[in-house]
């Protein structure tokens, strides 16, 4: 009978629990309501995709001792389908086992589901491919080319997410449609009202759907979308009720949100480093939690851009960001708490209950002796190895050579008697390039600055090598359809150069396993310096193994690779960022042997002998020296604000022109 009755509890408890749970929007009274009773959230953004899986239960620990109720995360397409129908959701994309975290841990999760993010990733998280079916295809609108390939995604994305829906049990609380779509210009209606329909449908109704768009009345009203909550984003220095006033005019009722208050902000190469103080950051949350609003801290927990994932920005020139996404948040980029944290989560006590237990402090790093780096091979050797040959008359984009990021090889040979000497012109180059006249270096061309033309001392019968370098397609604004490599005619003097063999450059651990076959007696043929191979091998002492921070003294641009892991692109001459995060998680114990290899592209710091080395450190340095009159990076707040401004004026522009004629 005793067992009866409770078995009857514990399935009252689970009826309760699942079927008696609802997380609504109340219009009337300018609240969220969580199983009827009035909610308001203090949340911070973490993406899964920037931490390692094995740290994901430390980091939304540590954001919970903060005073946070939630978390906010983007979804990255691009990473999730790599190429058409094939699907990823496993180590740092297993997106169902970071929900499970997140809810064992009793955080609710405002999740971002795109199909465009931005978030400073390669293309807003768009997948590649896209350009490969069509470079012109119209995104983030309407256009039957484009929707096709959304609701495929997002059908595959819906069935994953229902379970994890608050009203069937699970964490998520909100779902956003889309990100800061009136910051576009494009107002399409259409498209807009689909998004909701479609997630309305397979979802059922039983999730939030919200928007989130800058807080500048053009933007609130490009970005709206009928029957879906609007929220707005905005950081330090500004008027919260001048805002709240701002948002109602758009948005007569219901809960005020601030999606994204930045305690920090995004880094570009050769720009100085974010830095935001406590007290400007203290003080205007406090404000905001003072208007009873609920808010997303972002970022809270920025992580790494791992690998080629980083995306890249138009301001006044192309600027692409930095491997760390370290933007001075209350949590580094290792996962520590910062100052900031501490005084953030003193703000946040004043308005909601603090978890009891230990406030969470740094943890130790790992420091190791010096590293001493071989050259096994020069890049060509490398590519005789692993590279796979296209031929074509003219050159070929990295989309159409299904190459999605990294290096691409473009070869030709001069089959004309060239002037003396003759400019080599590659117009639009994306993003950077290293020209060879037989295997010796010429100079670089730069999209970022606008170098698109050398002169060259070339004979016929010579050969022409331009090593491409995609540095991240750009991220935001009317510039994401951002091909990469070459992809115009490229001219010496007058003549059209053809007949093109491009070897896209193959960076898996398969690639890079292949090293050792190269015969090292051929090195010696190079007596200049080009792009090369380096590998360092060490034995970790019998201590526990700690992360720790990739130290590039002397060596100038490249990417580091810690046992076959893309650690990402090193660039520490121009900074701001010198050092690479290394998580724990990637150094084998001993008695295993370690390995780091460098693909260093402009010089090592021994150049032919084998004195190069590499440290690994306990400090990490984001915010180094960078290049002296080079500040180009947009206004703190200005990234958003600034640029769509700018292009929804030149918008407004175009159509008065156009309704005039």
């Amino acid at each position: 009978m005793q067992s009866n009755i409770l078995y009857i509890l514990v399935l009252l408890t689970l009826f309760n629990s699942v079927f008696c749970r609802s997380f609504t929007v109340d219009y009337e009274n300018n609240c969220f309501r969580k199983d009827g009773k009035p909610f308001r959230y203090v949340s911070g953004s973490i993406h899964y995709f920037r931490v390692p899986e094995e740290f994901w239960h430390d980091r939304i620990y540590k954001m919970k001792m903060a005073g946070l109720n939630a978390i906010q995360t983007y979804v990255e397409w691009s990473h999730h389908e790599p190429e058409p129908g094939v699907y990823n959701f496993d180590g740092n994309y297993d997106l169902p086992k970071f929900l499970r975290i997140a809810q064992d841990l009793d955080m609710l999760v405002i999740l971002r589901a795109g199909p465009f993010i931005d978030a400073e990733r390669d293309m807003g998280g768009l997948p590649y491919w896209l350009l490969r079916i069509d470079p012109k295809m119209k995104f983030r609108t309407y256009d039957a080319k484009y929707i096709k390939y959304v609701d495929k995604w997002f059908g595959v994305l819906a069935s994953i997410i229902e379970p994890f829906l608050y009203n069937n049990g699970g964490p998520i609380i909100t779902l956003q449609i889309e990100n800061e779509y009136g910051s576009t210009g494009l107002c399409d209606a259409h498209y807009k009202s689909h998004l909701r329909d479609f997630f309305r449908k397979q979802l059922k109704n039983k999730v939030v759907l919200f928007t989130t768009d800058g807080s500048s009345s053009s933007a609130l009203s490009c970005g709206k979308t009928d029957e879906v909550l609007s929220t707005f984003d905005f950081g330090t220095g500004e008027n919260v009720t001048a805002k709240v006033e701002l948002l109602r005019w758009h948005q007569a009722s219901g809960p005020i949100v601030n999606s994204e208050f930045y305690p920090g902000w995004l880094d570009h190469w050769g720009a100085p480093h974010a830095n935001v103080s406590s007290d400007r950051v203290v003080n205007a949350l406090t404000d905001i939690l003072a208007a009873n609003a609920s808010v997303n801290i972002y970022m809270f927990h920025g992580g790494t851009s791992f690998g080629f994932s980083a995306g890249s920005n138009l301001g006044s020139t192309f600027q692409a960001c930095p491997t760390s996404y370290d933007y001075d948040a209350p949590l580094s980029e290792a996962g520590d708490p910062t100052p900031k944290y501490y005084a953030m989560r003193e703000a946040i006590g004043k308005f909601l209950p603090l978890p009891p237990g230990p406030v969470p402090e740094p943890s130790p790093k790992m420091k190791l002796p010096p590293i001493t780096m071989k050259k096994v091979s020069t890049l060509w050797e490398y590519l005789t190895l692993t590279g796979r040959t296209i031929l074509n008359k003219s050159p070929l984009s990295f989309e159409d050579l299904k190459h999605p990021y990294g290096f691409v090889m473009y070869k030709t040979k001069i089959n004309f008697i060239p002037s003396d000497p003759a400019v080599l012109t590659v117009k639009d180059v994306a993003d950077r390039a290293y020209v060879f006249v037989n295997k010796v270096l010429q100079g670089i061309l730069s999209r970022e600055q606008k170098v698109n033309s050398i002169p060259l001392r070339i004979l016929k019968g010579q050969s022409i090598d331009i090593l491409v370098e995609n540095q991240g397609r750009v991220c935001f604004g009317s510039g994401i359809n951002d091909r990469k490599g070459i992809f115009q005619n490229v001219t010496l003097g007058s003549q059209i150069l053809l007949n093109w063999t491009m070897i896209p450059l193959p960076l898996g651990p398969e690639s890079l396993s292949l090293m050792k076959y190269i015969k090292q007696s051929t090195l010696e043929q190079y007596k200049s310096f080009v792009p090369s191979v380096y590998i360092g091998e060490f034995i970790l002492p019998n201590e526990t193994i700690l992360d720790s921070f990739l130290r590039l003294d002397g060596w100038h641009k490249g990417v580091a690779f810690l046992n076959s892991f893309n650690l990402g692109r090193y660039w520490p001459i121009v900074g701001p960022q010198v050092t690479l995060y290394a998580p724990s998680v990637l150094f084998r114990k001993a008695p295993q042997v370690n390995q780091i290899i460098l693909i260093e592209l402009e010089h090592a710091p021994c150049q032919n002998t084998n004195t190069c080395t590499i440290k690994f450190v306990k400090k990490p340095v984001v915010n180094g020296t960078t290049p002296s009159g080079t500040e180009i990076s947009f206004n703190f707040y200005g990234k958003k604000y600034l640029r769509d401004i700018m292009y929804k004026k030149l918008t407004q522009l175009i159509k008065s022109i156009k309704n005039l004629s």
